[in-house]
Parts: C-alpha cells; sequence; structure tokens
C-alpha cells in the first residue's frame, strides 16, 4: 500500500523502563479512540514496518506502548522519535462539515474577496495554531486555520474558502518588490 492510504498517529517519544516499552506521543484529538489498537506501522526510513502491539496504556498524561519483539532499552532506543502510522480507515468517521487535515493537501485556496489563489500544499500545526500552507505565485503563505479566515470547506469540489485579512499576502511579497 502506498503511504498516501496511511495517517501519522503519533510518535514513539522515548523509552519507558528497561523491557523496550516506549512513551508515545499521539497527535489525534481523542487518544481513547485507540485503547483497543492491536498493530502499528512504524516509519523507517521510506518504509512503513508493521508491528503488533503488546500492550498500550491510554492515559490523561502519558500513553505507554510495548511492541512485540522489542524487549529491551537497546531495542527501544533504536526506534525513539520514529513516527507511528496506521491505515485511513482507522479513522474517526466525521461530520460533513470537518475534515482531516491530509484530506486538503492540493485542495484549491479560494477567497472570497481575491479569488483563486493557490492550493493547499501541507497544514501545519505549530502549537499555538495550526496553519495552512499554501503555494500562491511560488511563495509559501502561512494562512491560520480558524473559523473566521477559512469558514468553508469543500471536500466535494476540492476548495478551502478563506477570507483573508488585507495585506496578508503583501508579506509573503514584499521580498518580490524589493
Amino acid at each position: 500500500m502506498a503511504k498516501t492510504e496511511y495517517f501519522e498517529l503519533g510518535a514513539l517519544a522515548k523509552p519507558h523502563g528497561l523491557k523496550g516499552a516506549f512513551h508515545v506521543f499521539m497527535d489525534v484529538d481523542d487518544p481513547y479512540e485507540y485503547e483497543g489498537l492491536k498493530s502499528v506501522f512504524v516509519q523507517k526510513g521510506n518504509e512503513l514496518i508493521p508491528y503488533f502491539i503488546d500492550e498500550l496504556q491510554i492515559r490523561d498524561s502519558v500513553n505507554l506502548m510495548t511492541l512485540e519483539g522489542i524487549n529491551s532499552l537497546n531495542l527501544a532506543k533504536e526506534l525513539v522519535g520514529l513516527k507511528l502510522f496506521l491505515p485511513i480507515s482507522f479513522l474517526p468517521k466525521l461530520k460533513d462539515d470537518q475534515f482531516y487535515y491530509h484530506e486538503i493537501i492540493d485542495y484549491q485556496v479560494q477567497d472570497r474577496n481575491l479569488g483563486l489563489l493557490g492550493y493547499v500544499k501541507e497544514v501545519y500545526s505549530t502549537g499555538a495554531q495550526d496553519v495552512i500552507i499554501m503555494i500562491y505565485k511560488s511563495k509559501e503563505v502561512l494562512i491560520p486555520l480558524i473559523d473566521e479566515i477559512v469558514p468553508k470547506v469543500d471536500k466535494k469540489e476540492k476548495i478551502v474558502f478563506t477570507e483573508l485579512p488585507e495585506g496578508l499576502l503583501e508579506v509573503y511579497l514584499e521580498d518580490d518588490a524589493n
């Protein structure tokens, strides 16, 4: 299967104890939805390697995971920092007006006042707020992913509708003017 058929669940953050367990960062809204998970794919280079999960503990403060065959601190250290993936079919179903970030990659961006602008290259979480990275006139433009600026996404037509603040695009084009 192609990597596009998977989504990033999180990462193996650091070892836990001496027997190969991991602290797991889960980049999902509700980690408890994945409590019964039996397997996961670990990205090594460009490959997704399947691992069975021996144990998964979801807690409010930390998530712990033990993978089959990883039974020592040294083996665990080899996987620390690697990303975890699951097939897209594991994603919880969303309401019609909701979307997953990976879904809008390559969507067109159309502004209410400026018309068709470019396309979505990627969606990135800065910690403070999430942003759409749009390609506009060969430049990357960061668009805050908030309801006031991105009021609607049309999944059928593959369009992200925006109402950009005045001057936002000009900030990214200033280098061209000088």
